[in-house]
C-alpha cells in the first residue's frame, strides 16, 4: 500500500508542479475518511532551494528520507533538460525502483528519471515541448508525446503542469479505488479523469520549409480544404506525373499528400471549433470531411477527444451552439 511519499526537490523547482504533489499526497483528509500519507519534501541539494518563481523553499529532510518512501515524486524545474545530476540525486531513485517502490515525474522531472537510467526500455512522456529533447537525450526510452501520463508500473511519467494532477489521481485510483480518487478530485475541484491526451493542446502546424517544388500546390490545398482531392489532381496542379509528385511531396514535407491534407483539415476544424458558432455538421463540410461522423472519427484518431469535448475544453460552455 502507498503509505510513505517523498517529493524530491532540485534547485529552481516549479512551484505549481510541487503544489500538485503536496495537494494530492500531502494534505490531511482524514476527517473525510480518506487516506493520509507520511509525506515529506526532500532536498538533495542543501536545505534551501530556489524556485523558478524567485522565492526560496527550506526543508529539513535530506536524501536519506528517500530510502523509506513508497513513492518518490520529482516535480518540474527550470533547465532540467540541460543539467547534470549528482549521484546523491540519482542513486536513491535507482534504489527505490530496485526495492519495489515507485517513482513519478511531473513535466521536465522526467529528465531526472532519465538521468538515473529509469526510462531506458520504458514508455514515458513529458511536456510536448520537451518530448523531442527527451528522446534525443535518452534514446533507449520510448517517448510518447501526445498523452497526459504513462504508467509503466514502478515508473510513472506525466506531461506538463496540470497533467501531474491526472497522473497523481491515476495513481490514487489504482491504489485505493475510484471512490477515493473521485473524492480527492472533488476536494480539488478538478475532473477525476480527463478525456484525450496532450495532442489536443499541441500547437504544431506542419513545416513549410524546403517546399521548393510543391509549395504552390500546398498553398492551393490549404485554400481548398473543403474539396475532394486525389494525387492525380494534385499532380496535375503541380504539372508533374503522379509518381513524381508523390515522391517530391514526401521529400519536401516529410509526409504523404493524404496525411498532410488530413492534418491540415483537423487543424482547421480545431480553429473553427474554438472561434466559430458553426455546428459540427457545418464544420465537417467546411473542412472536407463531409459528415460529422467522419470528422468525429478523424478527430478522435488525431487528438484523442471528440469535437464536442474539444470545443467545451477550449471555448467553455457559455454561448456554445448546439452541435451534432
Amino acid at each position: 500500500m502507498l503509505k510513505n511519499v517523498a517529493v524530491l526537490l532540485l534547485d529552481e523547482v516549479h512551484p505549481f508542479e510541487l503544489g500538485v504533489l503536496c495537494e494530492v499526497f500531502g494534505l490531511d483528509r482524514s476527517e473525510e475518511g480518506l487516506p493520509v500519507h507520511d509525506f515529506a519534501v526532500v532536498s538533495a541539494e542543501g536545505p534551501q532551494l530556489r524556485t523558478h518563481a524567485g522565492f526560496t523553499i527550506t526543508t529539513s529532510h535530506g536524501p536519506e528520507r528517500l530510502e523509506e518512501a513508497d513513492l518518490i515524486a520529482v516535480p518540474a524545474g527550470s533547465h532540467f533538460a540541460d543539467r547534470e545530476y549528482s549521484e546523491e540525486v540519482l542513486e536513491p531513485l535507482r534504489r527505490a525502483v530496485a526495492r519495489g517502490a515507485r517513482v513519478m515525474s511531473v513535466c521536465s522531472g522526467a529528465y531526472v528519471l532519465g538521468a538515473a537510467g529509469l526510462l531506458d526500455g520504458r514508455r514515458c512522456t513529458t511536456h510536448w515541448r520537451h518530448a523531442d529533447t527527451l528522446a534525443r537525450r535518452f534514446p533507449a526510452a520510448e517517448v510518447v508525446p501526445d498523452v497526459l501520463y504513462v504508467d509503466e508500473g514502478q515508473v510513472i511519467t506525466s506531461a506538463g503542469t496540470a497533467a501531474g494532477i491526472d497522473a497523481a489521481l491515476h495513481l490514487v485510483r489504482g491504489e485505493y479505488g475510484p471512490a477515493v480518487a473521485n473524492a480527492v478530485a472533488r476536494r480539488m475541484v478538478v475532473p477525476p479523469h480527463r478525456d484525450g491526451g496532450q495532442a489536443q493542446y499541441i500547437a504544431r502546424p506542419l513545416p513549410r520549409n524546403r517546399c521548393d517544388t510543391v509549395g504552390g500546390t500546398l498553398a492551393w490545398m490549404e485554400r481548398h480544404l473543403d474539396r475532394e482531392m486525389t494525387v492525380e489532381q494534385l499532380a496535375a496542379q503541380a504539372h508533374m506525373s503522379p509518381r513524381t509528385f508523390a515522391r517530391r511531396f514526401q521529400q519536401e514535407t516529410g509526409t504523404t499528400p493524404y496525411r498532410w491534407l488530413l492534418r491540415q483539415r483537423v487543424l482547421l476544424a480545431q480553429h473553427l471549433l474554438e472561434t466559430s458558432d458553426d455546428t459540427v455538421d457545418v464544420i465537417a463540410g467546411r473542412t472536407g470531411f463531409g459528415t460529422a461522423a467522419a470528422l468525429r472519427h478523424q478527430f478522435v484518431r488525431s487528438l484523442g477527444t471528440t469535437p464536442n469535448r474539444y470545443r467545451r475544453t477550449f471555448r467553455g460552455p457559455a454561448g456554445m451552439p448546439e452541435v451534432a
